[in-house]
């Protein structure tokens, strides 16, 4: 069955499940209305302010820009009038056209709207200069307040603003998208999806028109059926051809909204339609079922009314579907769940959600093209057990996102070029190291890595065991990511970066001294003559043998070992408590010492004296430490220098805090149960921070 969405009218509308406040003051949008309607004063937002700063970030505003409330604008401000529709959709002098054909795509599904637009505001009672917007972000709904100040020039809003002066809905919702991404500025550039998602915590898919499936028309006619939202560009191939008009008057590199589909009847055949809108509110395709074209001639009125069709220069048109392949590039779709569109049952799917980051040294290991470093990306294990129904393998929908990066425009972010890649690896319970994808293939990954938002492929996967490694393109490059897993069954994941892992050998016992070998006897030797006559080494002493000692060290790039290193050394050891290390103590750190300066020679790679920090990981765990990727991250950022390199007293030193962090909780886990509320992840964490 064909279908055009249907105009919105005054409704009741559900009211907005709860969304996590943002605003600093730790009140929500009632508290706040409230305490200014009590006081008697119009609401002023201090953390999105009527200045230039909440404009631009870069730049200064060319006019004089004044900020007014709609009250100060027109005689009679509406919140919404007749219902919040696509023609509400005007563009300003901002270049978001891509936010304002996602808002377009929005007004096309009541329930979506109703969510992102809290219907429980006006301009009449209980008016106090504050609107809210909910926002999905990274798996959790926000609720952004703002105060109704918005910039003008000429008692005209300089931005989005409604065909009927008189509304302010939409204005207001650019604001409150504008504050949640950190300034006007911040809008300017991107693609129709970014913002479909933020409003509905769908997630897309990508189609080329020219390799679309035979099946597209219908695609698409179930996505606007389902409520998902559908947006459309044309390609530019420079940045010369942006905004360009084509001989059609389409518009190159701006986004536009699907805003129907139908089919109508044309000299004896049915004829696929396709209606587009461009949020512009002018400019519109001048081909074939285009506003004044022939062909509408050959349709009835009532054909003419149920389609809408309307001589109007309001930035929407009909045009063939065929010429919509011919002349649009890509079809942007934010299914509100992952759904397949060519199935007509609906189903619930499962999801897992992991956030992570990609943190420089630690787990910015780049692509599989960076085989040194691609394994120490963040892995996350899947456990595919149960077929689809009627099917032999499982189906899976995998969506990474980088975080904030449009927030942080202004410190200098650009977007990342990501992807992902799935292994099969039965019954894998550790992070994976290089040697394994040395000699294996990918099962599976992202159709190509790319500088999105998001990423997001479907596939068929046998049912097993498999890891997923989300990454950047290139090494060394730091983001935050969210990384959701939807599947058709339940689906098992695990990070195999967040736990901790102690696994330390006890301290061996001393041995009597008529039993020491010769090897034991010219050490103690060694011993009498660095501590002298109260035969106990104190940190001074301690400092003066292991400089001494490890400056002749060959293979080892060595700086002074600090007086504070050898009291965390002392502290280590020192089980009396009296501050010195008596021989059989010193004897034990002896070994560790040989055992740790052995461990960094087998993983300085390149022999350069030096350990790289991705190397890390793995040479912490053959000294029995298996640290979460958070903790990872925190020794990185603490003992590695610009180059991401440690020399051996950085490793020293890492080890012997990591080593005297475990003893400590272990003891104090053992004799104080009832006190301990710390895990070891959080233990050695707030040690790691003394």
């Amino acid at each position: 069955m064909p279908y055009l969405p249907r105009a919105l009218g005054p409704q009741e509308h559900p009211t907005p499940r709860d969304a996590r406040g943002t605003h600093s003051s730790g009140l929500s949008f009632e508290q706040l209305r409230r305490e200014c309607l009590q006081k008697g004063v119009l609401f002023e937002d201090p953390d999105f302010p009527a200045t230039d700063s909440s404009l631009f970030y870069s730049e200064r505003p060319q006019i004089p820009f004044v900020w007014k409330r709609p009250g100060e604008i027109v005689e009679d401000p509406a919140f919404i009038l007749g219902g919040a529709t696509r023609t509400d959709i005007c563009q300003g002098e901002l270049g978001d056209c891509w936010l304002l054909a996602a808002i377009a795509s929005l007004t096309l599904n009541e329930k979506a709207l109703a969510r992102v637009v809290p219907q429980d505001q006006s301009f009449g009672p209980g008016y106090a200069g504050i609107f809210h917007f909910q926002f999905w972000q990274h798996s959790e709904w926000l609720d952004v307040v703002v105060d109704d100040r918005l910039p003008t020039f000429r008692d005209r809003l300089i931005f989005l603003h409604s065909a009927d002066h008189s509304e302010f809905w939409s204005a207001l919702l650019e604001k409150a998208y504008a504050k949640l991404n950190g300034s006007y500025e911040a809008l300017k550039g991107g693609s129709a999806i970014e913002a479909m998602e933020d409003f509905t915590g769908g997630v897309a898919e990508t189609f080329a028109t020219q390799e679309a499936p035979q099946n597209f028309y219908e695609i698409l006619e179930k996505a606007l059926q389902r409520g998902s939202l559908v947006g459309c560009s044309i390609d530019i191939k420079n940045s010369a051809e942006s905004e360009a008009r084509t001989p059609f008057g389409l518009i190159k590199g701006h986004a536009y909204t699907v805003t129907g589909i139908d089919q109508v009847h044309f000299r004896g055949r049915n004829t696929e339609l396709i209606r587009v809108r461009n949020p512009w509110g002018q400019v519109e395709w001048n081909g074939a079922w285009s506003d004044s074209s022939p062909e509408w001639r050959s349709v009835g009125p009532a054909e003419q009314q149920r389609l809408s069709h309307a001589a109007l220069d309001d930035g929407e048109f009909w045009m063939a579907f065929s010429d919509f392949q011919a002349h649009f590039d890509k079809v942007e779709i934010c299914n509100l769940t992952p759904d397949a569109l060519e199935e007509d049952a609906p189903h619930k799917w499962e999801v897992t959600v992991h956030q992570g980051s990609w943190v420089r040294g630690s787990t910015a290991g780049g692509c599989r093209n960076f085989l040194d470093t691609f394994w120490t990306n963040p892995q996350i294990r899947l456990s595919l057990t149960e077929k689809d129904d009627g099917q032999e393998a499982c189906t899976l929908l995998v969506a990474l996102m980088q975080k904030d990066r449009r927030k942080l425009k202004r410190f200098g972010a650009n977007v990342l070029t990501i992807g992902y890649a799935i292994y099969q690896c039965p019954g894998q319970e550790d992070h994976l190291d290089k040697d394994f994808f040395r000699y294996h293939a990918s099962q599976a990954r992202s159709k190509s890595f790319i500088n999105l938002r998001e990423v997001s492929d479907r596939f068929k996967l046998p049912p097993g065991d498999y890891i997923l490694i989300p990454s950047t393109f290139e090494p060394h490059q730091e983001a935050d990511f969210c990384l959701r897993i939807f599947s058709d069954k339940k689906t098992i994941s695990r990070d195999l970066d967040g736990h901790v892992d102690i696994n330390l050998p006890e301290p061996p016992k001393p041995t009597p001294r008529d039993q020491e070998t010769e090897e034991e006897q010219q050490f103690r030797a060694l011993f009498e003559r660095v501590a002298g006559e109260d035969m106990e080494v104190t940190a001074e002493e301690l400092e003066f043998v292991l400089n001494a000692v490890l400056s002749k060290k060959k293979g080892i790039r060595f700086e002074k070992l600090s007086l504070i290193s050898c009291k965390n050394i002392i502290s280590l050891m020192d089980t009396s408590g009296n501050g010195k290390l008596e021989f059989d103590e010193f004897k034990v750190f002896w070994e560790k010492l040989k055992t740790w300066t052995n461990l960094f020679l087998r993983f300085d790679a390149d022999k350069s004296g030096t350990m790289s920090s991705y190397e890390l990981r793995t040479a912490l765990r053959a000294a029995g430490f298996q640290l979460s990727r958070h903790l990872l991250q925190l020794v990185v950022l603490r003992y590695a220098d610009q180059d991401l390199q440690l020399g051996f007293d950085d490793f020293l030193n890492c080890l012997v805090r990591l080593e005297n962090a475990s003893r400590v909780f272990q003891a104090l886990s053992t004799k104080n149960k009832e006190f301990i509320h710390l895990n070891i992840n959080e233990f050695i964490n707030l040690t790691m921070n003394i």
